[in-house]
């Protein structure tokens, strides 16, 4: 049980794990061999440069992938703590799927962007909702300004959004709480030391033991469906 205080302040980093129990593939797990290509080599500004086409068909089938799936009960309890808790609550997902916005997330922050929104790979136009499929024989997308639009996905080699904001989040929090996260990708992989070394509780919620398990006070190894929902108590 995660105790909460009345004037509590509380980060929530989501990772793969919490989307994959919804029976969305992860990240590494689905793109780890796609077309005899790795992931990394197909979600970089490299790969967009050389063939915007082969990387909208990657992304376009990600779309159609995130489309079939629901939030779980993981999901449900985030945005359930985000109403009780108001502004107090700070909720950074690594994930790129809307599945914290269907089940009533308000103020999620995307770090590696979003999945159903693109944006101008040049002019200062805005990120705009898209969930069209750019697959042979549409043509690929392209800006008023006659630039490509990309997907707004932070890229390997790109620096994640809302730096400033998580960063002013973290050195706020008095509690952080990992879900489904693995450890492994930074920067998030550093967010609970952060937070730890400026005197927050930090607990970890997942089915595995994260790689960065020794800046945890406390891991609930299992489901985070099955874990977040009772999870917390308020004093």
């Amino acid at each position: 049980m995660v105790e909460i205080g009345p004037n509590d302040r509380v980060f929530i980093l989501t990772g793969a794990g919490i989307s994959a129990e919804s029976g969305l593939p992860t990240f590494r797990g689905e793109g780890g061999i796609w077309r005899q290509r790795r992931a990394e080599e197909i979600a970089t500004p490299a790969a967009w440069q050389k063939n915007p086409q082969f990387v909208w068909e990657f992304y376009s089938m990600r779309r159609r992938k995130a489309a079939e799936v629901k939030p779980n009960p993981g999901h449900f309890a985030l945005a359930a703590l985000e109403r009780a808790m108001g502004d107090r609550l700070f909720l950074c997902t690594q994930n790129v799927d809307n599945l914290h916005e269907q089940a009533g997330s308000r103020n999620a922050v995307h770090m590696h962007g979003e999945l159903f929104k693109s944006r101008c790979e040049s002019c200062a136009r805005l990120p705009f909702d898209d969930s069209n499929l750019y697959e042979p024989p549409r043509p690929l997308p392209r800006c008023p300004c006659g630039a490509l639009i990309r997907p707004h996905i932070c890229w390997f080699g790109e620096v994640p959004f809302q730096m400033d904001r998580i960063f002013r989040a973290l050195s706020e929090c008095m509690l952080f709480i990992a879900a489904g996260t693995s450890g492994v990708v930074e920067p998030a992989a550093s967010f609970a030391a952060h937070a730890r070394h400026r005197g927050a509780r930090t607990f970890y919620v997942g089915p595995e033991t994260p790689a960065n398990s020794s800046v945890f006070g406390e891991m609930f190894l299992g489901k985070s469906g099955e874990a977040l929902p009772n999870l917390f108590k308020f004093l």
